[in-house]
């Protein structure tokens, strides 16, 4: 079945616009593909304006519902579209499954549609960095391969009708998509499942309904199929229990014959946690054909991934990076792990929204690499449960915690701190939290935090 013949005059609702761009290329996608499409989401006409004009001419075939949900739309539409963002306990999602209605989100149509080997990668950290770098391995060999999914720049939808129909795609995939992806009776050809760490809690009532929602990427494998995971991870048993069908890889793997691919490159400092993505980024790309030389080769240019630890500035001794995506607290542990080596002074700038995680190994890293006064906490739900774990282990002495509730005075005491400091420092963006107290979302704060120091550089 094509897009068109599913869609053709079909009522389908699009519950949730929202701000990123994935809402936005899902309705031209259905607007396109024949759809009645009624938007319907709880944000105003003026807080959508930017992403209501991005639709462009789709704009004139759709039907708004915006401020508030009507429960007769979702008695009335046989196809409901879901925004990441709405929660699966949501009461208007039960309305329409009660009135015989079809969920799908974005995830979940690509699959359905898609006629290119998927390679889908999930998993708490590092899922961008490898879907990044498996895509530069893909194109060594698959000059028509694409990357999509979890990303503002490429929704899937968008590029579902560019794909060529025969290289592989890759696709970032977060629990969100995955919580609907059987729908689609699709699965991965190579999935990746990088680890599981608490995060999102939230929005599941425990981790293990997290990790059950990772799970949902090899459910319908089969053994022609491979699956990836992290040997070391604490949940690669959970997910052995669940009995995959496809064949099982693991990272790390033995690795003598190509040690030059997996040492740290001269021009590109990884950090441990990198040479992991890197792994598996390699392992993904050679089950998907591409041989171990043209990995090798092509592991001499891997790019930087934007907000990932990225390194913005270095100037006069001191380097900037923005890790505005470390959105949970094993996220800025590995930023610190990475930027603390010996003779580098770390100032830190964390801080933001609770997710119902916890802060004491941060704590505890924190205390190991970063001195009190050379730590900087804008104010939100999450900073508060941070401070409360680095006084437990003693942390600020005499030194009082520097809370900031403007993030550009905030940013100028940092860098003010950084400069006066002596020899080579790092002056690390790392929030171990989500925004949305303060920023749209974590993009929104990576990009302020860009913008003041293109400003003032």
């Amino acid at each position: 079945m094509t897009p068109h013949e599913y869609l053709k005059d079909k009522k389908v609702l699009v519950m949730g616009l929202g701000l990123l761009g994935g809402g936005i290329a899902t309705v031209k996608w259905l607007v396109k593909h024949g759809a009645q499409v009624t938007v319907t989401d709880l944000k105003s006409r003026a807080d959508l304006h930017s992403s209501i004009k991005s639709l462009g001419s789709s704009v004139r075939r759709v039907r708004f519902v915006l401020g508030k949900h009507l429960v007769s739309d979702f008695k009335s539409h046989g196809i409901v579209v879901v925004n990441p963002a709405v929660p699966r306990e949501s009461p208007f999602l039960k309305i329409a499954r009660e009135n015989g209605a079809v969920l799908e989100n974005e995830a979940s149509l690509f699959f359905r549609f898609c006629r290119n080997p998927i390679i889908g990668v999930t998993g708490t950290r590092g899922k961008t960095t490898t879907a990044n770098w498996i895509y530069h391995f893909l194109k060594q060999k698959y000059p028509e391969s694409a990357l999509a999914g979890n990303s503002s720049d490429n929704p899937m939808l968008k590029a579902l009708d560019e794909l060529d129909g025969q290289s592989p795609a890759v696709v970032e995939l977060s629990s969100w998509h995955l919580e609907l992806l059987p729908q689609s009776g699709r699965a991965p050809h190579i999935a990746v499942l990088t680890n599981i760490y608490p995060d999102h809690l939230n929005r599941y009532k425990n981790i293990t309904a997290y990790a059950r929602a990772k799970a949902n990427i090899f459910k319908h494998q089969t053994g022609k199929d491979f699956l990836i995971l992290n040997r070391k991870n604490l949940w690669t048993k959970f997910f052995l229990n669940q009995k995959p069908k496809s064949r099982i890889k693991f990272i790390p793997f033995p690795i003598s014959p190509f040690l030059p691919l997996f040492t740290p490159l001269p021009h590109f400092d990884l950090g441990e946690h990198n040479l992991q993505n890197l792994k598996t980024a390699a392992l993904a790309a050679n089950l998907a054909g591409v041989s171990w030389n043209l990995i090798k080769k092509a592991a001499k240019t891997l790019p930087q991934i934007k907000f990932r630890q990225e390194i913005i500035l270095r100037k006069g001794g001191l380097t900037v990076v923005n890790d505005t995506t470390a959105t949970s607290p094993d996220a800025t542990i590995a930023a610190l792990k990475r930027f603390s080596y010996q003779g580098q002074t770390l100032v830190l700038i964390t801080g933001g929204t609770d997710k119902k995680l916890e802060f004491a190994d941060w704590a505890k890293t924190v205390k190991k690499t970063v001195r009190p006064e050379n730590l900087f906490l804008l104010e939100s739900s999450a900073t508060a449960k941070m401070i409360n774990a680095l006084n437990r282990i003693g942390y600020f002495g005499k030194t009082p915690p520097r809370l900031y509730l403007d993030f550009n005075i905030l940013l100028t005491s940092a860098v003010k701190r950084a400069k006066i400091l002596k020899g080579k420092k790092t002056l690390l963006f790392s929030p171990s939290a989500a925004s949305f107290e303060k920023f749209k979302n974590e993009f929104d704060r990576g990009n302020r935090f860009n913008r003041f120091f293109i400003k003032n550089n």
